[in-house]
């Protein structure tokens, strides 16, 4: 992943500084249609199972997710291109944004899987 989005910028300078609010302790992993860095996440599913992941990270430079990422589809959710990182499990606020390595097609049921270590925060 290598885009901060502008609240993760925002965000750190604050922390840098002594004056930001706390960091997050809990990361959660989206899906979407697209993304930037000024706005995170775009077309993200709704309904159809679907749900944010939570995921824990590992390194001592570059992070990567410990653990596989399983996101459950009962329905439908077209081809999902990007991937985010969030705050929270719905709502809050979005701290990264890229896109997938190759576009994924939801056309019924069935489960996206990001395998271990295969989710890479770069501090560069």
């Amino acid at each position: 992943m290598s885009a901060l989005t502008d609240y993760a910028r925002n965000l750190l300078a604050r922390a840098v500084c002594a004056r930001g609010p706390s960091l997050p302790t809990t990361v959660y992993a989206a899906l979407g249609t697209g993304g930037t860095a000024a706005a995170g996440l775009n077309g993200e599913p709704a309904g159809n199972g679907y749900a944010r992941q939570r995921v824990t990270f590992t390194g001592t430079g570059t992070q990567q997710n410990a653990e596989a990422i399983r996101f459950v589809f009962s329905a439908s959710a077209g081809t999902l291109t990007h991937v985010g990182l969030y705050d929270a499990a719905s709502g809050g606020n979005p701290l990264l944004v890229a896109p997938l390595a190759a576009p994924v097609v939801v056309s019924g049921t069935g489960t996206v899987t990001v395998a271990a270590n295969s989710l890479a925060v770069n501090p560069t």
